[in-house]
């Protein structure tokens, strides 16, 4: 069949971030909805013409017939390969490795990340550049630009290619190979890790519990755990990928897997308790009667982190996003290596990793990676720590403990306003800014503002600033109050708080983390005021 060019009618709903595009399943079913979006990245990113593509998702409702629809156009756009993974799955870090082994211009991935998923949840494109990484925001911008104006599209008409076969197939004059979505992503943690240390550590009874959320990492583990390491039968659960997730959500924190957190306090807990999301980027740590959190999670990996084989060169600089606990800089001081500050986005971490500064990073929406790939890696930060606790011979919490002794203890809470309608947001943020000038030098309970500001970045790397990255009240290294907007939903907007106290006595390294923010929540429920003028009764989510 030739290729056709359509007539459509531009968009200009939603400006895309680097975290892409992300609606309900519904305005993704609209007629020539996602064309257009694609046909605004072809025509913006020139460099993929006559290039390689890598094609794949999550495993979401709507995956498969999105795949066809990209490879189609992606045919009748001049692209002369497409690797897509079988099935149509490919996990976001297995992308961004499969884009960096076959040095592709670019990748398409059909995730909507950590949102529900089925005919009524969420759906999303994203589109990763050439090394693997995530569109810059000045591409989105422009492909945003192109996408008020675009008037027509290409597609190669009656393309129907198979997605479970392996191998290779041809349409029009674009080369279709279908791959397995695992192996290469496997290869890569094999030479990253002691693969023989952690199955001797299975061998004398060590047992982890996985749970793959219904989601991409399901494939990932059966092989990498069960097959290749030999964990014990079981050890994954809900290891099938669904269209709609199993009904769950797949966002691996202690509202959404309190089952875990069950399991961690429980008589026959397993020694490490783990979990990833909707895509395979985020990870979730927990070991016997405890959670390690994602700041002390990075920070405790960053210490123990020259042991594992791929990092037996050392570090060459540690970062963390501005809303993630400070665990990790005193980490950074002590081993005497750099550590960054970005704002939120993996963006900012991959200019670093790219100019060769930056081995280890992580955020506090359960993110961490290094610089084996250019975006963060969820199964990759459970076998990090495998891989400790086989080299170490300690449990989880014997690491947690010894580390709060040596570091000190990071306490941390997010809590997070769902849904909340955007002028409502926007009042509350525009509240808390004007009042911030006026509050350095006060004190709260015996604790003083000493920095009270709103965060931006200029990019060490290219020179780039970031600006309006979050509001921040500090009180020294003691204590910090966060607020920000996210831009993860799919409907109004999101404000999150962040409450963080750093405590380095030895009689207060135990406190319930409730019990040690409980001052600090106090204080920021009267200087940020977000229950009073959103009228809620309080967050919609706390972890």
């Amino acid at each position: 069949m030739p290729v056709r060019e359509l007539l459509t009618q531009a968009y200009a709903d939603q400006k895309p971030g680097t975290a892409g595009l992300r609606k309900k399943v519904t305005v993704f079913l609209q007629p020539h909805y996602l064309e257009n979006f694609l046909q605004a990245i072809f025509d913006v990113e020139t460099s993929l013409k006559a290039s390689t593509l890598v094609i794949g998702g999550d495993g979401r409702y709507h995956n498969r017939v999105a795949i066809q629809t990209a490879i189609a156009m992606a045919a009748g756009n001049g692209i002369a390969r497409v690797v897509v993974g079988q099935g149509g799955i490919l996990s976001t870090p297995a992308a961004s490795n499969l884009i960096r082994v076959h040095n592709a211009a670019g990748g398409l991935l059909f995730t909507a990340s950590h949102n529900p998923a089925g005919p009524d949840g969420d759906f999303g494109i994203k589109f990763n550049i050439a090394g693997g990484g995530q569109a810059p925001e000045a591409l989105t911008g422009r492909i945003y630009d192109a996408s008020k104006a675009i008037s027509r599209y290409r597609i190669y008409e009656g393309a129907n290619v198979d997605l479970d076969r392996r191998g290779s197939q041809q349409l029009g004059d674009t080369l279709i190979e279908v791959v397995d979505s695992v192996d290469d992503y496997a290869q890569l943690q094999q030479s990253l890790f002691d693969f023989d240390l952690i199955r001797d550590w299975f061998k004398r009874g060590g047992r982890i519990c996985f749970d793959a959320m219904h989601a991409v990492t399901g494939p990932y583990a059966q092989r990498i755990l069960i097959e290749q390491l030999g964990a014990p039968a079981g050890s994954i659960i809900n290891a099938t990928p669904l269209e709609d997730f199993g009904g769950g959500h797949p966002d691996p924190n202690l509202i959404y897997a309190k089952h875990l957190l069950d399991l961690a306090m429980s008589a026959d807990s397993p020694d490490l308790i783990a979990a990833s999301d909707g895509d395979g980027d985020r990870n979730m740590i927990l070991g016997r009667g405890l959670f390690i959190s994602p700041g002390d999670s990075l920070a405790m990996l960053a210490a123990h982190l020259t042991k594992l084989p791929g990092y037996k060169s050392g570090l060459k600089g540690l970062a963390r996003s501005m809303p993630t606990c400070r665990a990790v800089d005193v980490v950074a001081k002590a081993l005497k290596v750099e550590c960054f500050e970005t704002p939120t986005g993996w963006k900012f971490f991959c200019n670093l990793l790219d100019a060769d500064r930056l081995t280890l990073c992580g955020e506090e929406s359960f993110g961490t990676s290094s610089s084996h790939t250019r975006e963060k890696d969820g199964l990759w930060a459970v076998l990090a720590w495998l891989n400790v606790l086989a080299t170490t011979g300690l449990s989880v919490q014997q690491i947690a403990s010894a580390h709060w002794l040596r570091h000190g203890r990071h306490y941390y809470v997010r809590h997070d306003y769902d849904e909340l309608p955007v002028a409502t947001a926007n009042t509350v943020v525009d509240s808390l800014r004007k009042a911030l000038p006026s509050l350095i030098g006060s004190t709260h309970d015996d604790w003083t503002i000493s920095q009270a500001d709103e965060f931006s970045y200029t990019d060490p790397v290219d020179g780039s600033v970031a600006t309006g990255q979050g509001l921040r009240i500090v009180f020294g290294d003691a204590a910090r109050i966060i607020l920000r907007l996210s831009g993860t939903g799919t409907e109004g907007a999101t404000l999150r708080l962040y409450l963080e106290r750093y405590e380095t006595a030895a009689d207060k390294l135990g406190w319930p983390t409730s019990e040690a923010l409980t001052p600090l929540a106090r204080i920021a429920g009267h200087l940020v005021r977000l229950n009073e003028l959103t009228g809620r009764e309080g967050p919609s989510v706390v972890t």
